[in-house]
């Protein structure tokens, strides 16, 4: 243990804490830019310096240890003019513009100038423009970027994909796409953990809101939206409310009151991807044939992009099952249309995502199964929709409750679990068990939950030992599928979500700088799934309603058509 002082506090911490957390173990906030805890700890910021009695230069506070006897002082004179300097300086080379800018109101920049008090430059301004394309789901300003390296370092290490680099020397230094590639040829995900964990506007997801507004202006046209399980556990973050005024039922409300046609739930299609993805492992597990390879979900397309960039010869084993999204987007196309009697080319298809990667994947190949254009029209994420709700100066927390629109609003606890790392597995586990008993059963597999980036499960369901493994963060995913391809583990059925944490911690979801608030979150899912009156995904009235009607069983040919990849 080391004895120190910090600001006239006498504190006791353990060897080789950092100044900045054995100032936070005593309330004492030191600002700072670029740090992140076990990412990020490079003071390159140079806005967390702290003044150490009898030494004349300042110290960053991020990556330096405590020593005993230290005295700190974090906001003396010579800190704050020297804090202030260095802020200037980094404005100076940054595009100020926060009334036209994604993160006004909640970046740590704008927070730190106005703390304080800048309110002029001393220095001449350079910013930096670089070209980008607009049309890409991920936005850089390279006029808002600061330097901070949290990108690269969050693509580097938790994601280890290498996205970014830096470019140039001195005060020419920037940050771009590595190896001199513009985005389109990179191998990004677009899993978003770049924009979650930027200190200000630099990277955003495109604004697709002004599609929205058209649509919603057009009489005729049909706006149908579906909201996907994890939005429902962050999207009043967006918004200020308190988790007991964010509800599920006044996310609906202000759906209905912005003015959609049909509200539903990406639940509902959620428990139709257990349908279909249960099956075709139960199919797999029984044909009697030794797999040297897993079969792997299919949900998230930043895995899907990941795993068909990185290790193409394993992708055959991904499920072939299309994500809720886009099962959503063609059910709703095909059979909602025809039972509401609509044009399916009048029906505008938008989902609420906490993921920037579905973007994308709404724009692929084999997302055009209705025959009507995309299935899935138009793509907003969690935050997008908060600027929606803004936009209409609506307050949610003034709304009555409201139910999803049927029949695409019918769903089960399975489905909501999708959000959370272990969800899918456990969901498909839950089902796979009554087709091999006859039975519900009890407990419903919650061992594969859990915020580890990799878990590891082995059940014996009806006479079948079936061993599992679910994955969250690329990195992870990298490095479990090495070890598959080495024949150092082995197993029949494997999760992968690309955001570590699952949905809950998407790329698309609310930002509150320097944390991380997944483990925060998939808890309201599952509070959720214990309220369901039915948490079997296979128990689905209006599921096994669109079974009987239209598609017949799962599998079939028409259930292939409309609800598979084939490529």
């Amino acid at each position: 243990m080391v004895n120190l002082t910090i600001d006239g506090k006498q504190l006791r911490v353990r060897e080789g804490t950092t100044i900045m957390k054995a100032a936070a173990s005593v309330g004492i906030q030191i600002p700072h830019l670029c740090y992140l805890e076990g990412v990020n700890e490079i003071g390159a910021c140079k806005v967390c310096v702290v003044e150490m009695q009898g030494k004349t230069k300042l110290i960053t506070a991020c990556n330096n240890p405590v020593e005993e006897g230290m005295t700190l002082y974090t906001n003396s004179p010579k800190v704050r003019s020297v804090r202030r300097t260095n802020v200037e300086l980094i404005l100076s080379q940054h595009d100020c513009s926060c009334a036209t800018c994604v993160r006004s109101g909640n970046c740590n920049l704008q927070k730190l100038a106005n703390d304080l008090g800048i309110l002029d430059l001393p220095y001449e301004k350079e910013v930096q423009h670089n070209p980008w394309n607009k049309d890409f789901p991920l936005i850089r300003d390279s006029a808002k970027c600061i330097k901070c390296m949290r990108c690269v370092q969050i693509c580097d290490k938790v994601q280890d994909l290498h996205i970014w680099d830096v470019q140039n020397t001195g005060s020419r230094t920037t940050v771009d796409v590595s190896r001199n590639r513009c985005i389109e040829e990179s191998d990004c995900s677009l899993c978003g953990q770049c924009i979650t964990h930027c200190p200000t506007g630099a990277l955003r997801e495109r604004d697709d809101l002004p599609k929205v507004f058209r649509a919603l202006a057009d009489p005729e046209t049909v706006t149908v939206v579906q909201v996907a399980p994890a939005v429902r556990a962050a999207w009043g973050e967006a918004l200020g409310l308190p988790a007991s005024e964010s509800t599920e039922g006044r996310m609906v409300s202000a759906l209905k009151q912005i003015g959609f046609d049909y509200v539903f739930d990406t639940n509902f299609s959620a428990d139709l991807t257990i349908m279909e993805e249960g099956t075709e492992l139960l199919k797999r597990l029984s044909d009697g044939t030794e797999h040297e390879y897993p079969m792997f979900t299919s949900c998230c397309p930043g895995w899907v992009s990941f795993i068909k960039s990185q290790y193409p010869e394993l992708a055959g084993n991904l499920s072939t099952a299309k994500s809720p999204q886009q099962m959503f987007g063609a059910v709703a196309k095909t059979y909602f249309a025809q039972k509401a009697g609509i044009p399916a080319e009048k029906i505008f298809s938008i989902s609420i995502m906490p993921c920037v990667s579905k973007k994308r994947e709404a724009t692929l190949p084999d997302m055009y199964s209705c025959g009507a254009g995309p299935d899935v029209d138009l793509v907003l994420t969690t935050r997008e929709f908060g600027r929606l709700v803004r936009a209409e100066h609506i307050r949610p927390e003034l709304l009555e409750e409201e139910d999803f629109d049927s029949p695409l609003g019918v769903s089960t606890g399975a489905g909501v679990i999708f959000g959370a790392t272990g969800g899918v597995m456990e969901a498909a586990l839950r089902t796979a068990a009554y087709v091999l008993t006859g039975e519900n059963p009890v407990p419903d597999f919650q061992t594969v939950r859990g915020m580890e980036g990799r878990k590891e499960s082995t059940f014996r369901i009806g006479g079948k030992e079936l061993s599992t493994c679910t994955v969250s963060g690329l990195k992870n995913a990298r490095d479990l599928l090495e070890d598959i391809k080495k024949g150092n583990v082995h197993y029949d059925f494997v999760e992968v979500m690309a955001c570590p944490g699952g949905c809950v911690g998407g790329g698309g979801q609310p930002i509150k700088d320097g944390e991380e608030l997944a483990e925060a979150r998939a808890p309201k899912l599952y509070e959720l799934d214990r309220n369901r009156k039915i948490r079997y995904a296979h128990e689905n009235p209006e599921v096994q309603r669109l079974y009987k009607e239209y598609f017949g069983e799962p599998l079939s040919g028409k259930a292939h058509e409309l609800l598979h990849t084939h490529t």
